[in-house]
C-alpha cells in the first residue's frame, strides 16, 4: 500500500540517486520526493547533514514503494525490487551505482544497516507479489515492521539516538504510523483490491472475508477499526515513553511525525468508519503548530 512512507500519486522530481518506476538510471531529487509527504516538516527542522541523509533514505523508500504500487506485471515489479537489493548490496560493498553515490555516502556517515534497507524492500515485495487481503495478525505485524519500522530504524541512526532506545522507538512509532495509514486508506486500498485489516478482528465481528470492497462496506467494520485504533494509540504511547526518556534534541523529528499522524488518526475517529466514508483531510494548521512547537522550543 502507499504506506507511512508516502501518499499515492505525490510527484517525485529527480536529482538524487534513486531509480524510477522501471529502475533505470534517472537521477532523483530526494528533497522533492518528500515534499508531498506528512514527514516533510519533520525533516526540514533537522540540521543540514541529518536532513540530507533523511531525504536520501526517504527517496529510496519512495522509489521501492512506487515499484510495489505500480501497474507493471508482478514479475517486472519483482525484478525491479531485486535490482534494488543488488544496488543496496553494491552500496555496502563500496561500489554504488553512480546514481546512488549520495545514498552510499549517507550509509557510511550514519552507519546505516543493510538489513533495514532489505527489510523495506521485502515489505514492498509483499505488496508486489499479491493483493493482500485480511492478513492474519502475525503477517500484518511483519508487514508493518518491514514497510514502516525498518524506515524508523534507519531514521533513528540519523537522529543520533542510542541503539536500544532507537530500535524501541522505531518498533512502536513505525507500527503506530502504519496502522494509522491502514485506517485512513481503507477505501483507497479496497479500490485496488487490498485490505490490510487483520483477519482475526474481521472474523471476530463475523465479517465475510469475501473481497476488500465487500469488507469495506460491512456495517460491523467500525468495531474492527475501533480496535485497530486502540492498537495504534498503544504504540503511540509506547513511542512517547521512549521519547520522554530521550534527549529532546534527538527526538524533535519523531515527535513531529508522531504528532502529525495522531492528527490523522483523530480525524479518522472523528469522522467515523461507517460507509460511505468521506476522505480524511490533513488538519494542516494543527500540524504546523506541532512542527513549530518542537522546532522552536
Amino acid at each position: 500500500m502507499a504506506s507511512s512512507i508516502a501518499q499515492r500519486g505525490a510527484s517525485v522530481e529527480l536529482v538524487l540517486a534513486v531509480s524510477d518506476l522501471v529502475v533505470d538510471d534517472h537521477a532523483t531529487d530526494a528533497a522533492a520526493a518528500t515534499s508531498g509527504s506528512s514527514f516533510y516538516l519533520a525533516m526540514r527542522i533537522l540540521p543540514a547533514a541529518q536532513r540530507d541523509a533523511m531525504f536520501q533514505v526517504y527517496a529510496f523508500c519512495r522509489a521501492v514503494d512506487d515499484i510495489a504500487d505500480s501497474d507493471l506485471p508482478r514479475a517486472e515489479r519483482a525484478a525491479g525490487l531485486d535490482r534494488w537489493r543488488a544496488d543496496i548490496d553494491a552500496c555496502f560493498a563500496g561500489r554504488p551505482p553512480a546514481r546512488l553515490a549520495a545514498l552510499e555516502r549517507e550509509i557510511r556517515a550514519f552507519d546505516l544497516q543493510r538489513d533495514d534497507f532489505h527489510a523495506m524492500i521485502d515489505g514492498m515485495a509483499m505488496d508486489a507479489a499479491e493483493d493482500i487481503c485480511a492478513p492474519d495478525d502475525a503477517t500484518l505485524d511483519l508487514y508493518c515492521d518491514r514497510v514502516a519500522s525498518s524506515a524508523g530504524r534507519l531514521s533513528v541512526r540519523i537522529f543520533g539516538m542510542q541503539e536500544a532506545a532507537g530500535r524501541t522507538l522505531a518498533h512502536h512509532l513505525g507500527r503506530a504510523l502504519q496502522l494509522t495509514n491502514i485506517l485512513r486508506d481503507i477505501d483507497d486500498d479496497a479500490a485496488i483490491n487490498r485490505c490490510y485489516l487483520p483477519r482475526e478482528l474481521l472474523e471476530r465481528e463475523r465479517i465475510a472475508l469475501a473481497d476488500p470492497k465487500t469488507i469495506a462496506r460491512d456495517p460491523a467494520l467500525p468495531r474492527v477499526c475501533a480496535t485497530l485504533a486502540e492498537r495504534a494509540f498503544g504504540h503511540f504511547a509506547q513511542a512517547d515513553a521512549v521519547m520522554d526518556a530521550s534527549p529532546r534534541a534527538l527526538v524533535k523529528a519523531p515527535r513531529i511525525m508522531s504528532g502529525a499522524y495522531r492528527c490523522i488518526l483523530d480525524a479518522a475517529l472523528a469522522r467515523g468508519f461507517d460507509a460511505p466514508r468521506a476522505p480524511i483531510r490533513k488538519p494542516k494548521a494543527r500540524m504546523l503548530l506541532i512542527a513549530a512547537r518542537y522546532a522552536l522550543f
